[in-house]
């Protein structure tokens, strides 16, 4: 592989300009695509065969009024006034009147007509606008249209807020502020990793064009697919922060070549064949980590997988093509800060001093340290992630409601009015579908007998046509509570009770039961995903470094990272520990985070594992000495492993500031497993039980260097090549312990 990768990198140098022009030309038609396409993501999770997009589909086809996208609009009035007075009443219903000829809207129900419409205090109102589209369909201009109607209704006085599948405003666009965030600290610390102007902005540069044309390109898939909006989150922050880290490890190699006096292109070439092959591991193993995702079986999260993935892949060619093209462009100003003579001190000399004293770096002091007290440091470092794991046991999975929103959004200011004045109930209510109704009289034993059941305040007809009937069930207790869910599945578990003689079947359908499914869903695919993704990561790893011990090694702290990291988000976000830290309201697991962070955080492990391993097995490849390898390589792998870490950590970080819980959740958790992975794990652990297990840990029996390729990950056959040296013949390293 390092050859390939060496003749790619070469040829790339010597045709830069027509390297640099292909990928803008991409960033430019993917960017032409994106706006002529007028794509849009969504945030409504679906999942197909459970009962609850049964019953949508049901409606869909023969009760399409009530198969479409939802508002539910809130009007309240303060103090002494009441809905009821003719003032606000006439406001409302004005409204009401307005939305009727809204294009797109297939029904509005009056809160003064309708069943528990007005709250038993008369101030707060229930009203509801039925869509012909679904939620991801429903035009903006049908929802301008809404937000027009409702006019009237502010002018008298009344509040109006908005809830539901779709309402206004719930299109949201995301700050461009944690990125910027993230570039501007990734800066920093490349400048002061490299000490070199040029060198700390070529991966944020090469990182930004592959972003531009992943992001464009899912906006465009976006009009013709259903693409949730935490795809794009995603697939930014891990395109951002591997295609800098990606041209972090690549730029590293080469710069400490050109510092021991290489010709550039030669340097290029050579770094791209070396750490080049370690980049194209690891990102391979984010990649399969991802594409992963496919096997739980869900749309949204396979799209969202495939997305992330396609970030990383873009990453990883401008990693291998554009970043060599660039380093030709920059000549041997990424060595330089200023072009002043080295005096001690500067930036320049200090990198000089640390690219051909490695032994002097800070890096080869921790792995000094590390070797020396590896015992103690194992025990300690393994007891602070299984501490930290501990909150994990109690984590609960659901989808955020409204009431996970900062107080600032209309839909949490539409829960909390709503649970005041009516209960919590009414803010997930769920809909029970029959079907085959031939009479009007088949429908009221059906909503008696769930009337009857505990954990319901109320239970009445809402339609009733095309064979099919729809009783809306209200709980009461809220969408995200443990009671409604048992609830959902004491309707199911009484199917036959509950539908009696009146020959229909029911079906439990609504937004409630529908996230109550997704993480059913989830809960029960995430063992198999766990073993499929590790499964085929571990042949990957294997292949790499020829040897078992390594994979397993790696997946073990993969395990105990991501364990941390849970425990870290359940205590945060769902037992509340940083509701003021992070201005959130305290709520379930997002049902489909862990999946995600087991995918990403394997992935992004294995990047580290790569980076430390392969240095430690070039130096033992050429010394044999299965201890001192491992102090000279992770102190190698050490400053640059630091800096990608940092930089994974920032921009994660830097997403805690989007108002969207499920982002910061998102962030919080993936910056914390990143952090844990690699400076608790991969710099400190990782090196410690290689140092204790020594030569051992690369063992191989005979047949398997037979009937296995060898890679060349460290590029050993690739350096011979230049030096013109022959090879070191293969051999199965086994006891040869220093």
């Amino acid at each position: 592989m390092s050859t390939y990768l060496f003749t790619l990198a070469r040829w790339s140098f010597r045709r830069r300009r027509l390297v640099l022009g292909v990928w803008l030309l991409a960033a430019v038609v993917t960017i032409v695509l994106a706006v002529a396409s007028g794509g849009k993501t969504d945030n409504t999770f679906t999942v197909p065969g459970t009962e609850s997009q049964q019953a949508s589909d049901l409606l869909r086809a023969k009760l399409p009024a009530l198969g479409g996208g939802q508002t539910q609009l809130v009007f309240a009035t303060h103090g002494s006034a009441l809905v009821t007075d003719p003032r606000y009443r006439a406001g409302i219903e004005t409204s009401i009147s307005k939305l009727r000829t809204v294009p797109g809207v297939a029904t509005v129900s009056d809160p003064f007509t309708a069943v528990d419409g007005v709250s038993p205090n008369r101030q707060v109102a229930l009203g509801s606008v039925q869509y012909t589209a679904q939620p991801t369909d429903v035009s903006d201009a049908t929802l301008n249209g809404v937000s027009a109607a409702v006019v009237p209704a502010r002018d008298a006085g009344v509040q109006v807020e908005y809830s539901g599948s779709a309402y206004p405003g719930w299109r949201t666009t995301p700050s461009e502020l944690p990125e910027l965030i993230g570039l501007v600290v990734a800066f920093g610390i490349l400048l002061v990793t490299f000490g070199a102007l040029v060198s700390a902005g070529l991966p944020i540069m090469t990182a930004l064009i592959g972003i531009v044309i992943t992001l464009t390109a899912v906006t465009a898939l976006a009009s013709v697919i259903t693409i949730a909006s935490a795809s794009t989150t995603v697939a930014l922050m891990l395109g951002l922060s591997c295609g800098i880290d990606y041209g972090l490890f690549i730029l590293a190699r080469h710069r400490n070549h050109l510092l021991t006096g290489m010709e550039i292109e030669d340097s290029v070439a050579l770094s791209a064949g070396t750490a080049g092959s370690s980049v194209v591991f690891a990102a391979l193993t984010v990649i399969i980590a991802l594409c992963g995702l496919a096997v739980v079986g869900i749309p949204f999260l396979t799209v969202m997988g495939f997305a992330a993935a396609a970030a990383v892949l873009v990453a990883l060619l401008i990693a291998l093509t554009l970043l060599p093209a660039m380093l030709g462009f920059a000549g041997t100003k990424v060595a330089k800060f200023i072009s002043t003579p080295l005096r001690p001190g500067h930036p320049e000399a200090v990198a000089q001093i640390a690219a051909n004293e490695p032994a002097r770096t800070f890096g080869a002091t921790w792995a000094r340290f590390v070797v020396r007290h590896r015992n103690p440091l194992l025990v300690a470092g393994v007891a602070l992630l299984l501490v930290l794991a501990i909150p994990a046991l109690s984590m609960e999975l659901g989808l955020p409601s409204g009431s996970a929103k900062p107080t600032s959004d209309t839909q949490r200011r539409a829960y909390d009015l709503t649970t005041a004045a009516f209960g919590p109930g009414f803010n997930g209510p769920l809909l029970v579908v029959a079907d085959g109704v031939t009479s009007p009289g088949q429908v009221a034993p059906i909503a008696a007998r769930l009337r009857a059941l505990s954990g319901v305040a109320s239970a009445n007809q809402l339609a009733n046509a095309n064979g099919v009937a729809v009783v809306r069930v209200i709980p009461t207790t809220g969408p995200n509570d443990q009671a409604t869910a048992d609830l959902v599945n004491r309707i199911r578990d009484n199917r036959g009770t509950i539908e009696g003689s009146s020959g229909t079947s029911i079906l439990v359908g609504g937004t409630t039961a529908s996230n109550i499914d997704v993480s059913t869903k989830l809960s029960s695919a995430l063992p198999v995903f766990l073993v499929v993704v590790v499964g085929l990561a571990f042949i990957l790893l294997t292949l790499a470094f020829r040897t078992i011990l390594v994979p397993i090694k790696s997946i073990i702290g993969f395990l105990l990272s991501v364990a941390a990291a849970f425990g870290a988000e359940v205590a945060m976000f769902q037992w509340g520990w940083g509701k003021h830290v992070f201005g959130i309201t305290p709520t379930e697991t997002i049902s489909f985070l862990p999946i995600l962070t087991l995918a990403i955080i394997f992935g992004l492990s294995s990047d580290y594992e790569v980076f430390v391993v392969s240095r430690i097995k070039e130096d033992f490849t050429k010394t044999d000495e299965a201890r001192g390898a491992v102090e000279r390589g992770t102190g190698q792998a050490a400053r640059v492993v630091t800096a990608a870490a940092l930089i994974m950590f920032t921009i994660f970080v830097a997403f805690l500031l989007s108002d969207d819980p499920i982002v910061k959740a998102i962030g919080f958790t993936f910056a914390v497993g990143v952090f844990l992975d690699a400076f608790v794990v991969r710099l400190t652990l990782v090196p410690a039980v290689m140092a204790i297990v020594r030569a051992k840990l690369w063992y191989h029996p005979q047949w398997f260097a037979k009937y296995v390729p060898d890679p060349d990950i460290e590029g050993e056959r690739l350096t011979h090549r230049i030096s013109g040296a022959a090879p070191a013949p293969a051999t199965d390293r086994t006891l040869n312990d220093d």
